[in-house]
């Protein structure tokens, strides 16, 4: 695999970040934030309309850009820099998945412009999934994110189907649920709802490994938001150590702090690493669910990223000092945006058994043979 970016790769992750600098600094997140729906209108219109960047894994006759996981994984390293309160992530990386994995070629065409375009999507596969039965969608989904101010719902079921629902359906209730995370509201989905065959993504039933790659690749590209978030609680500590003045001495100054901000340093950029692999994987492999490079580079940038966010997170506060406890303060948004991330898309503890038996497979298989 080759990291070295091309020169229009970074020109793609100079214009996410020109743009998300100027337009989704600490103040205007908190404002979203703060004023009710935790959802940014015009950074969704410039993000996905004007930039294009909804449509980035969406294939050019769909109305995409037609590029892979390396170039999203520089955007969403720059919208988890900022916290970015829009459904980016659930839409152009879960949902487009969902609809490449599943969708025969007609429903391509219909859902993938509507998704290049900016139709805002949630994608409800994580847990507490509904049945589909005699064409109805019944029962609850938990843990959709952005579900609030989607228009298309993408829902996994039991039997492992996907469907596609707007959101103003008939049957279909959004319920807020309390979130440690402001910056990415969640909910519960509750269904009681008529499913034609035109709704269902392929076969009825037959969307299982649409799902498990739906939420592997997920998994992978979240460890690049994750590493944005993390890298600028790294940065906002350096400037920080470089302003603050105790006993005439910049705070940066310090042994003691420099090491912390050296640890801090060496999780981010090996947590930028394992992100960057996972994405090269992603464009790389056919898509083995079940084992191999792309699944153990997923499980791997996942783990190791939602544990060094954690850390880098919770360390920042703690170089702040008092002021960064304080709410108004910026850092608590990112420490908690670390922990909720941690737990989304599979837990740590989830990622890490999987890629215990992805190693120990070739050992069983010896031993049986």
């Amino acid at each position: 695999m080759d990291f070295a970016l091309s020169d229009d790769q970074r020109a793609i992750q100079e214009a996410a970040r020109g743009f998300l600098t100027d337009a989704a600094g600490p103040d205007a997140i908190r404002a979203a934030v703060e004023g009710g729906s935790g959802f940014d209108e015009g950074l969704w219109q410039t993000l996905t309309g004007e930039l294009g960047f909804a449509g980035l894994m969406v294939p050019e006759r769909h109305g995409g850009l037609g590029l892979g996981a390396v170039e999203m994984a520089l955007v969403l390293e720059e919208t988890g820099r900022c916290l970015a309160p829009v459904p980016f992530f659930e839409t152009a990386v879960l949902a487009v998945q969902a609809v490449l994995a599943a969708a025969d070629e007609g429903q391509q065409a219909t859902l993938l412009p509507r998704l290049a375009s900016g139709a805002r999507a949630s994608f409800a596969g994580t847990a507490d999934r509904p049945t589909l039965s005699g064409g109805r969608l019944q029962g609850t989904a938990g843990f959709a994110t952005f579900a609030h101010v989607a228009e298309l719902l993408i829902v996994a079921t039991a039997d492992n189907s996907l469907v596609v629902l707007e959101a103003d359906a008939p049957g279909l209730a959004i319920e807020p649920l309390p979130s440690l995370d402001r910056t990415r509201r969640f909910a519960r989905l509750h269904f009681d709802c008529a499913v034609t065959p035109a709704q269902i993504l392929g076969e009825p039933g037959g969307a299982g490994t649409a799902i498990e790659r739906t939420l592997l690749v997920g998994a992978g590209l979240l460890a690049a938001e994750q590493t944005g978030g993390a890298q600028y609680s790294l940065d906002a500590t350096v400037d920080y150590a470089k302003q603050r003045v105790q006993f005439g001495r910049a705070i940066g100054s310090f042994q003691a702090y420099k090491h912390m901000l050296a640890d801090m340093m060496l999780l981010v950029e090996a947590s930028r690493s394992a992100a960057c692999y996972a994405a090269a994987a992603i464009d790389e492999d056919g898509g083995d669910e079940d084992g191999g490079e792309l699944a153990e580079a997923c499980h791997v940038a996942r783990s190791y990223a939602s544990d060094a966010y954690r850390r880098v997170a919770g360390d920042a506060i703690q170089l702040h000092g008092g002021i960064g406890f304080t709410w108004e303060h910026h850092a608590h948004l990112y420490f908690k945006r670390a922990q909720a991330a941690a737990s989304w898309l599979g837990s740590v503890e989830q990622h890490r058994e999987a890629l215990a038996r992805i190693i120990m497979k070739p050992i069983t298989t010896k031993d049986s043979a």
